[in-house]
């Protein structure tokens, strides 16, 4: 018996022993417009649904805010700059997150948690999973969710008027993804936000650096999305310059084909996951997110 006791640790420091399966990884979650942290039949739903399937896994969504109310009001109102450094701050100071994490960006949280990957490096973002994120901005709101429907029209009212003026980026959520093809110098020039994380105005190579080092990048495009103008931004492709008709994928763009984020070298490294369901904008059934987006987290 003794010389059993001292064979079995001998053997699992050879690794020849079964260990405890490795803890999935943490999740961080950041909802949408007009959403909230914890709305039980949205991110509330998503949070529980990991828990129950990934047993013991961590999974902190955002709260932007005091209070639930507050977190669905910055998604339209607080400037992303601010909101993107609160959510920095936020993960730094969250022990459950210090050896890294997988992300999950839902509609605008994708492109947020994106420029988190680029500004923040620590705690380290393992995979990106962008569900609808809009990489290169959104020149229309065909459609927006129930309760908000009126907030949208006042927002497209606004941004019909002076997008890119300075009190409207800075105040609008909305206005700091906006993207017109038919102004592409007014959008380079005064886009605080997504102007910005996509290079348009320079290389910043620390941005370029953070976001090779995902493993995963993973775009998720509703291919019935009647929300997002155009849908193929979710796949970081937008229309080609100078009209607003015939729409380009990320490969034929200039950002790629100049790799200013490194999303090229990313592509023929198998690091980018293009997905497509069928359904309207955050449309998808549970059997759905579980044999297509759970793997990315296991």
């Amino acid at each position: 018996m003794a010389a059993l006791r001292v064979a079995v640790p001998v053997l699992a420091l050879l690794g020849l022993c079964p260990g405890p399966a490795a803890a999935a990884a943490p999740l961080v979650i950041w909802h949408g417009m007009g959403d909230s942290c914890c709305n039980p039949v949205s991110m509330g739903y998503i949070k529980k649904l990991v828990e129950k399937k990934i047993p013991g896994i961590y999974v902190l969504s955002l709260k932007i805010g005091s209070s639930l109310i507050q977190d669905m009001e910055n998604s339209f109102f607080m400037n992303v700059n601010a909101q993107v450094s609160d959510v920095c701050g936020q993960l730094a100071q969250d022990p459950q997150l210090q050896r890294g994490y997988n992300a999950m960006g839902f509609s605008q949280g994708g492109q947020f948690l994106r420029a988190v990957a680029q500004r923040c490096p620590a705690p380290p973002m393992l995979s990106l999973i962008s569900v609808g994120g809009q990489h290169q901005g959104v020149y229309g709101f065909p459609r927006c969710p129930g309760e908000s429907s009126h907030l949208c029209d006042w927002i497209r009212r606004t941004l019909d008027l002076g997008a890119y003026s300075k009190a409207v980026q800075e105040h609008l959520v909305q206005a700091e993804y906006w993207h017109d093809p038919l102004k592409e110098e007014e959008y380079r020039k005064n886009s605080i936000f997504l102007a910005d994380i996509n290079q348009e105005r320079g290389i910043n190579e620390t941005y370029k650096k953070n976001l090779m080092a995902l493993k995963k990048f993973v775009m998720v495009k509703f291919l019935n999305d009647t929300m997002v103008d155009p849908p193929i931004s979710e796949w970081f492709g937008f229309y080609k310059s100078g009209q607003a008709k015939e729409t380009i994928p990320l490969q034929e763009t200039s950002l790629y084909k100049e790799d200013r984020l490194g999303l090229q070298q990313m592509d023929k490294a198998g690091k980018l996951v293009f997905l497509g369901v069928q359904g309207d904008h955050l449309h998808f059934s549970e059997e759905w997110f579980d044999s297509t987006i759970l793997p990315f987290l296991q």
